[in-house]
């Protein structure tokens, strides 16, 4: 059987239900909101980091290792939570645990104060993506997958956006620390709405007594890494494209100490450009990813390399340019677009190359290493470099050490053409049942 008969097999077997599309609604705004609160430290960095006495270090800690250790191990455990038990039930818990500690963040005195509740933020928000996505899966065609994919990752801009207007109209009128409760109080509303989500699974999936338990899906999943060189390869250009990711935690204080905007005016600047950005690159990476999936041999990863490749550069070199350079906007708009587009491509990918009872597992092995590697290394690594150039007498540490990490995240590029030049051949032989099916037992 060759993959697009596969293909055409899926898309048969795929439901109609029009339900679906109220369930990819309200995923979006529960995303929407996971990126709000996700994003709050670092949009209203220049607010919190004098008041509490921050160094560059323990900022990027915050930001960085403290959170993101949290978030990406547990969530190996969540995705596999995801794949046993009712997934509305589990997103709901999630949401009102992470925006209780966001509530709790802004009552923080101190960097031990902020880092508690940080930390613990992600362990209820390392749930969401890996369920969320796996219903996704369930729900929609193989080659809608895509466009559902991205429309749900519309939460990064669109969250990450009003982030930075909410730190750009609210804080300097009510405070970073009434932001923070009035978020979290938000949140505790959308965990009852998520509590009454009828999952597509029948029940006896959601009964831990059934299926594979923890030592069958991490079988399952090394299954997937072991048989799909194009899984792996995708994962890995994730990867290096969340070192760049990371340093962006550091941009607003770069903004402010480097390029002489003041702080309320580039947050709502940067906020409309991340919304605006941020949105046309999720729809073109959403539409264009299953363009690609249905007409050009190669997979959606490929149509990343060539994003990359044409529009990467572009998104580096803004780095060195002065504020008033004609292409200084348009380098941070196109960098929010690139990483926008990725979403939509890359986990339609993954859940396409994931055996269907440990979907979630894979996924949450994904945030796993984009997490934990990438954007760890990110952000920390950003925090330490900024120290480290600031010592040695640099005039603008936080330009030099962000360029550095933009550069390394060029690793991308083979990675996403290794990806879309497998992906075919890793379905077909996930379709055939070669050496090496998914199984457990």
């Amino acid at each position: 059987m060759s993959a697009d008969i596969s293909a055409q097999a899926d898309e048969g077997a795929a439901k109609d239900d029009p339900s679906r599309w109220g369930l990819l609604s309200l995923l979006i705004i529960i995303n929407i909101l996971n990126f709000v609160d996700r994003q709050l430290l670092p949009s209203f960095a220049n607010f919190i980091k004098p008041e509490l006495g921050l160094t560059d270090t323990q900022y990027g800690l915050l930001t960085g290792l403290f959170f993101i250790i949290f978030y990406a191990v547990a969530g190996l455990f969540m995705g596999i939570l995801a794949d046993r038990m009712h997934r509305g039930r589990l997103i709901a818990a999630a949401i009102a645990l992470w925006s209780l500690l966001t509530a709790a963040s802004g009552a923080a005195k101190g960097f031990v104060s902020m880092a508690i509740p940080r930390a613990l933020i992600g362990v209820g928000e390392s749930a969401l993506t890996p369920a969320a996505t796996s219903l996704l899966a369930d729900r929609f065609r193989p080659s809608q997958l895509g466009l559902a994919a991205a429309l749900y990752y519309l939460g990064v801009p669109v969250g990450a956006g009003l982030s930075l207007l909410v730190a750009g109209y609210l804080g300097p009128t009510i405070g970073w620390r009434n932001c923070f409760y009035l978020l979290g109080g938000v949140g505790m509303l959308f965990a009852l709405f998520m509590l009454f989500t009828r999952d597509p699974r029948p029940p006896s999936a959601h009964n831990h007594e059934h299926g594979p338990g923890l030592a069958g899906h991490l079988r399952l999943l090394g299954s997937a890494l072991k048989q799909s060189p194009s899984l792996c390869m995708i994962i890995g250009g994730g990867v290096a494209l969340h070192f760049a990711v990371g340093a962006a935690a550091f941009d607003q204080i770069w903004f402010v100490a480097e390029r002489g905007f003041e702080r309320a005016e580039i947050a709502k600047l940067t906020g409309y450009i991340t919304v605006v950005g941020g949105i046309a690159g999720t729809l073109f990476g959403g539409f264009a990813g299953d363009w690609w999936y249905k007409h050009r041999k190669s997979g959606r990863a490929m149509l990343l390399f060539w994003m990359f490749l044409i529009v990467g550069p572009f998104s580096v070199i803004f780095r060195i340019l002065p504020a008033d350079s004609a292409l200084f906007v348009p380098g941070i708009g196109l960098g929010i677009f690139i990483l926008c587009a990725f979403y939509g491509p890359s986990i339609s990918t993954i859940q396409e190359l994931s055996p269907p009872a440990a979907r979630a597992t894979v996924m949450a092995f994904n945030l796993l290493c984009l997490n934990a590697v990438g954007l760890a290394i990110g952000i920390t690594g950003t925090g330490l470099l900024i120290d480290i150039f600031r010592n040695a007498g640099s005039a603008e540490p936080y330009t030099h050490a962000a360029l550095a990490m933009s550069l390394v995240s060029l690793l991308a590029l083979p990675a996403f053409f290794l990806a879309g030049r497998w992906f075919h051949r890793d379905r077909a032989r996930i379709a055939e049942g070669m050496p090496g099916r998914f199984e457990f037992g």
